[in-house]
């Protein structure tokens, strides 16, 4: 019996192959420490195939900064085209984002991705670029969570008191790489649903009657 033909890694199979062991080596050895051979040997790779794929280190953490920027315009996208209210949608599932921002090794990465920027003008450039479209798509978020009486800079402040959290809550998960992220999503969800002004988050919603 003939054994199937291997089939060939793709060109974005290789370059995700490079990004993540790329993340492990910045993490571990900072940017400056980690050289393009010790990237390749964490991705199993010869130096030659990196330099295939990137041109530099800074085209590596380029191609991270974009990887994140999809995955977050994805996840706002889910958020968009919930129907109903989006505010309590947001309560009611912000274990989930709980999960996602507890994450050491991501907020590890990207402080180191911040110190760099701040001596390397390629790579302020690159957040400057990720900024810019984050505030693409993060552009209808406060007026989805906008409540009656609420001004549009109160929306707004409010939206940003929410990314301040989160933010927050990763560069804690780096102290604190121990603790359970669950004991925190209850006290979490009645926060939010404070900043938010979602009624009654532990039971049926109900009207609230017209003055």
């Amino acid at each position: 019996m003939i054994d199937a033909p291997t089939q060939r890694p793709t060109v974005e199979d290789r370059r995700q192959q490079i990004r993540d062991a790329a993340a492990v080596c910045f993490r571990r050895s900072g940017f400056h420490g980690a050289s393009m051979a010790e990237i390749a040997k964490e991705a199993n790779l010869s130096v030659g195939q990196i330099y295939r794929y990137f041109e530099n280190k800074e085209a590596i953490i380029e191609a991270i900064v974009e990887h994140d920027i999809a995955e977050k315009r994805a996840k706002f996208d889910e958020f968009y085209a919930t129907e109903g209210d989006f505010s309590r949608y947001m309560v009611e599932t912000c274990s989930q984002a709980v999960e996602r921002f507890w994450d050491p090794a991501r907020a590890a990465l990207e402080l180191e991705v911040m110190a760099e920027a701040a001596r390397n003008p390629k790579v302020a450039e690159i957040l400057r670029r990720k900024d810019e479209a984050e505030k693409q798509f993060k552009g209808p978020f406060s007026e989805r969570i906008r409540r009656p009486g609420w001004t549009p800079e109160e929306a707004e402040q409010r939206g940003e008191l929410i990314g301040m959290m989160f933010d927050g809550m990763a560069m804690h998960s780096i102290r604190y790489p121990d603790r359970c992220p669950n004991e925190l999503a209850q006290a979490l969800r009645k926060v939010l649903a404070a900043i938010l002004e979602v009624p009654d988050i532990d039971g049926p919603t109900t009207k609230t009657p017209d003055a």
